[in-house]
């Protein structure tokens, strides 16, 4: 998910640093369409070292895709995954590794999220199936299959969670799909291949951050290496920012041309999939018929370009570093959300936030004392300092926010309605505070209307603590307050050193669903932010802390009863309604999930006494486990691991995958680390497929082995020594004024929300027909053939009128409140 809306912001504000990405277009030969030769140059004219792919972002709409129907089964699922992975390597093309990533058991910062998503996609599938089976007597064969209890678990997308019985499929699948690329496709015979499956605990993309970081300084690392990371969370940004990595792309989908072929793909394929006979788009062993979509590569050498201009920063009394600059807006950019913590309630995106951070930021840098971070360390007294400063804006967001509410509501019909689902208590406290404010009398001293001031904004800021923190006393309500920002400021913390270095605490969590107001942080400086370390969930024990028990069928028998049984001692843990709090949000899925934290110590407690009826499988999957290094026999690495194990094949310790050796990065394209052998790895003659409908490998020419990332060393937050730095491709005419702040736009221009009449007629062309109308008027009543006085004065006063008439006309039409309507 990463961060709402911020990619979005992006494209608007930095236009130039997102390209189309071009492709080849695939030939056809007697019906049958021939594979992209990726050995050949890119047409996107740049060859690409590595590409890494956050494989969550594969899976998740090969599962429940939006553009095409729906697959009948897991193994259409992984068809489709490699059909994906397909389309993403011809357009990337690298020339010495490609990285999979799949997420592991994330740390429990994360958990709190995914228990949030996967409560709230079961509560939906629920509601669906009731929908469904009100309509049962009228549609009963149609809908015969929706309300099948089994067929709704087959397709269970909660099973995309590391531990399930389809994510250890998944792996043995991909496992496959790679020999069988690297055996037939010239493009991969030449690369290492890394998979870090869902048995490797971590996030995908940060596994990804850590390889990349892990391989910076040392012998044989290439600064100029190219480097393209597929993925769909904005948070990939952040983390490649942090990287401070040159040479660097993002693979994403344009979700402009998503958005407008959305509809138009669904009718195409709904009347495809019905002059079809059923199953004849999966007739080929791997479907390459990839959805229609248009791919950009967002440049991160150019977004370094923009922000070099829109960070400038005047009067500063130390040297400007470009470097640090962006590591404070890496962090700057926390306070708006992300998957580990919720956002400070004046701060949306939506609502320009970021341009609020970024403008604090410039106008306090020499006040601060500088920057707020050094790579992952970050100086809380300066935070605090900043905090304050966009803390005082905070009245006049909410002000705006209540005047557009209001707005919007005269232009409902249902405006009573519309409150209600959108409003909360504290936001009714806070308009009675602006109400009073609006409403001083002009001659109040101003000590006295500060004071007043003061006194209104605690008492809605108390309101919101009341009303989203449930606190009932004012001594709580301050504790409370203290506590969170507490907590809160340990997460900005955590999130850097996540970003920077990696998991500093695989237990901590933010345990509360809303965030302080930013003027409520307060006595930072005097805060001590420690960590521990600690150890990851084991995958079944992660489970359980994130699936609801509509779920539970991922999970073995006897840790299903702990989620379904109403004598379970942690049943309060599987609720099977909660609360959705709109919180001022539009649509469903924004709202906040307001579900119980779990009791990692209750948990972990009640697993603990049913570990040992696992299963010899179930065990395995309930591991942790090492990525795995795939090459062909022809890679320069295949010869020094098939002597290694030749040497080794008798060791005991080779059962126990306890036998390393140092990658030589001379013949491993520059690559550092450690391979591991075990009875189970290195080669196989035959390699049969996991998915029914495959042909089995024969003649196999790929060796795998279990692969470790060089020795943790400290992220440097520097670009690497030696790199060729790429032309400036941003100058002064290329980067969009400072924005005016969103709660300082003049509401004039919005006063008239109604759409205007169509053809109506506006501006000079009115005054002209005007014009000419009172002429014709005129010229009709006038009679040529009788004679008579004519009245001089009349004529003089209607030509005044006329004239009087045109010049009000010009003048409205050249103020704010005029509008034209072109035919």
């Amino acid at each position: 998910m990463g961060i709402p809306a911020f990619y979005r912001w992006l494209l608007d504000r930095y236009p130039l640093s997102v390209v189309q990405v071009r492709e080849e277009a695939p030939v056809v030969v007697n019906g049958v369409q021939v594979p992209i030769d990726s050995s050949r140059p890119n047409p996107n004219g740049v060859e690409f070292d590595n590409l890494y792919l956050d494989m969550n972002g594969i899976v998740h709409p090969c599962f429940h895709p939006e553009d095409r129907p729906a697959p009948k089964s897991h193994d259409e699922v992984y068809k489709a995954v490699f059909a994906y992975i397909d389309h993403l390597f011809s357009l990337v093309r690298p020339r010495k590794l490609l990285y999979m990533a799949i997420d592991g058991v994330a740390p429990r910062a994360k958990m709190n999220q995914q228990r949030a998503r996967r409560f709230r996609a079961a509560k939906d599938r629920a509601d669906a199936a009731a929908e469904a089976e009100k309509l049962r007597d009228e549609f009963e064969s149609q809908l015969e299959k929706l309300c099948n209890p089994e067929e709704i678990n087959k397709m269970d997308s909660n099973v995309i969670t590391p531990g399930t019985e389809f994510m250890a499929l998944l792996s043995s699948a991909l496992r496959y799909y790679i020999c069988l690329r690297i055996n037939s496709d010239p493009g991969w015979r030449g690369i290492k291949v890394i998979l870090s499956d869902a048995s490797v605990p971590g996030e995908g993309e940060h596994k990804i951050a850590s390889y990349i970081r892990s391989q910076r300084n040392l012998p044989g690392f290439d600064p100029n290496a190219r480097h393209c990371l597929y993925g769909l969370d904005a948070d990939l940004i952040m983390l490649a920012l942090a990287t401070h990595e040159i040479h660097f792309s993002i693979l994403r989908e344009d979700v402009r041309v998503a958005r407008r072929t959305e509809r138009t793909s669904k009718f195409e394929n709904k009347n495809k999939s019905s002059s079809k006979e059923e199953g004849k788009e999966w007739n080929h062993e791997i479907n390459h018929d990839v959805p229609r979509k248009k791919f950009q590569f967002l440049n991160i050498w150019v977004l370094r370009d923009y922000l070099q201009h829109d960070l400038k920063i005047f009067g500063a009394k130390v040297k400007i570093d470009l470097e640090r600059l962006i590591d404070d807006f890496v962090f700057i950019c926390l306070f708006v959300g992300n998957d580990f913590l919720p956002h400070v309630p004046s701060l949306e995106i939506s609502e320009g936030a970021i341009d609020l951070l970024m403008t604090v930021y410039k106008k306090e840098f020499a006040a601060m004392g500088g920057y707020l971070t050094n790579s992952f360390e970050v100086n809380l007294e300066r935070v605090e300092h900043f905090l304050q400063i966009v803390g005082s804006h905070e009245s006049a967001i909410f002000r705006k926010r209540i005047q557009l509410q209001r707005e919007m509501n005269s232009h409902l019909r249902d405006a009573v309605e519309v409150e209600q689902k959108t409003g909360s208590l504290w936001m009714k406290s806070f308009e009675r505070s602006a109400n009073f404010l609006g409403g001083s009398k002009p001659n109040s001293t101003t000590s006295v209307l500060k004071g007043q001031v003061q006194q209104r904004e605690e008492e809605w800021k108390e309101e919101y603590y009341a009303d989203k923190f449930e606190v009932k006393s004012e001594d709580e309500c301050q504790k409370l307050k203290r506590h969170a920002v507490k907590r809160y400021v340990e997460g900005i913390c955590w999130v850097m050193h996540y970003y920077y270095q990696g998991v500093c605490s695989w237990q901590w969590f933010y345990p509360y669903h809303y965030a302080p107001f930013a003027s409520d942080f307060l006595d930072l400086k005097d805060l001590e932010v420690q960590f521990k370390l600690g150890v990851p969930f084991k995958p079944f024990n992660q489970l359980m802390g994130v699936l609801p028990a509509a779920s539970a069928h991922a999970l073995p028998l006897p840790y299903r009863n702990l989620m379904t049984d109403p004598s379970s001692s942690i049943i309060d843990f599987y609720p099977a309604d909660f609360e959705l709090d709109m919180n001022g949000k539009r649509f469903s899925w924004q709202a906040v999930c307001k579900l119980p934290f779990v009791d990692e110590s209750r948990l972990l407690a009640e697993v603990k006494r049913v570990e040992y009826t696992l299963t010899d499988d179930e065990k395995q999957r309930n591991s942790w486990s090492m990525d795995i290094l795939f090459v062909h026999f022809s890679h320069p690495l295949a010869s020094k691991i098939r002597s290694f194990h030749r040497r080794k094949k008798d060791h005991p310790k080779l059962p126990k995958t306890k036998l390393k050796k140092r990658i030589d990065p001379k013949i491993s394209s520059g690559m550092n680390g450690f391979i591991y052998i075990s009875d189970k790895t290195i080669f196989s003659p035959e390699i049969y497929s996991p998915i029914e409908g495959m042909t089995l490998i024969t003649k196999n020419k790929t060796i795998f082995v279990y692969y470790k990332i060089p020795p943790f060393q400290t992220h440097i937050s520097k670009i690497p020594s030696g790199v060729i730095l790429p032309n400036k491709s941003i100058s002064r005419k290329d980067v969009q004024p400072a924005p005016v702040l969103w709660h300082e736009r003049s509401m004039f221009k919005r006063k008239n929300l109604e759409r205007p009449l169509s053809h109506a007629i506006a501006g000079h062309r009115l005054s002209q027909l005007a014009c000419s109308l009172v002429s014709n008027h005129y010229r009709e009543r006038k009679q040529p053939v009788t004679v008579r006085k004519v009245d001089k004065n009349a004529i003089n006063g209607q030509c005044k009128m006329q004239k009087m008439l045109e010049q009000r006309t010009s003048h409205e039409c050249n103020g704010n409140g005029g509008f034209e309507i072109r035919n």
